[in-house]
């Protein structure tokens, strides 16, 4: 959740900054870095338990930054914050509710 309010607040600064600065880009693929590396970790349980998160496509955006960082799209970056990643964080904070945390 952590990692979601980070990005929510780079979102906030809006899409031109985050065109004109290589810095907010470059944070930007952080962010989708370690939201990617903390699903990685969750129990496979826990993921086949809550199949409406996009869990793989988490880790599938990890994988691209970590390993093909010579080929980010950073429009698709900027799309994954913008849209996706609030999505998600909203059905996990749903989940950790029912949980009781």
């Amino acid at each position: 959740m952590e990692f979601a309010d980070t990005a929510a607040r780079l979102v906030r600064r809006g899409r031109a900054a985050y065109d004109a600065d290589e810095m907010l880009r470059l944070a930007a693929e952080s962010i989708v870095h370690k939201v990617g590396e903390a699903v990685s970790r969750l129990p496979d349980d826990f993921v086949a338990a809550h199949p409406t998160v996009s869990w793989r496509v988490m880790k599938g955006m990890r994988n691209r930054v970590a390993d093909e960082y010579r080929a980010i799209d950073y429009a698709i970056v900027w799309g994954t914050l913008e849209r996706d990643l609030p999505k998600d964080a909203a059905a996990v904070r749903a989940i950790l509710a029912e949980m009781g945390g």
